[in-house]
């Protein structure tokens, strides 16, 4: 119920998310060639969490909780994106990826709830090791 309410609460302050956004472009590493050293194709996202307006305060501490490796020291969230060859393929596919990112870390998961074993399942490993005792038992040499 929570990512339902979140996915419906994100499409309201995308907008608001997609200006805070701040965009460089980079040269693109790999093998050169007549154009590489003209065109900076490469795109990195920055992204500031904690000044953030279109994230709620829960929102954001559970963002900081689950993306606490992808973030820098001041709180900046940074993807690069080099796929394509167009500049502005590689800025659709960071706007993408960087969505999908938000929207996975803040889906709370499903509490575990503890269990015990039924009656039956438990008679029946005792009935098994019952068994396998007996098994190693007639193994041994006789007495006579």
């Amino acid at each position: 119920m929570f990512l339902i309410t979140f996915v419906q609460n994100l499409t309201l302050n995308r907008d608001q998310i997609l200006s805070e956004l701040q965009f460089k472009a980079i040269r693109s590493s790999g093998p050169g060639g007549q154009h590489a050293n003209k065109v900076s194709s490469k795109v990195e996202l920055c992204f500031a969490l904690h000044t953030s307006n279109g994230i709620t305060e829960r929102e954001k501490k559970r963002i900081q909780l689950k993306l606490s490796s992808k973030l820098t020291k001041e709180g900046m969230l940074m993807l690069q994106c080099d796929e394509s060859r167009s500049q502005h393929k590689n800025k659709q596919l960071i706007i993408k990826r960087f969505f999908t990112l938000l929207e996975k870390s803040l889906v709370v998961p499903k509490l575990r709830r503890k269990s015990k074993p039924t009656r039956s399942s438990i008679e029946k490993r005792l009935k098994g090791k019952k068994i396998a005792s007996l098994k190693k038992l007639n193994r041994g040499t006789p007495e006579f």
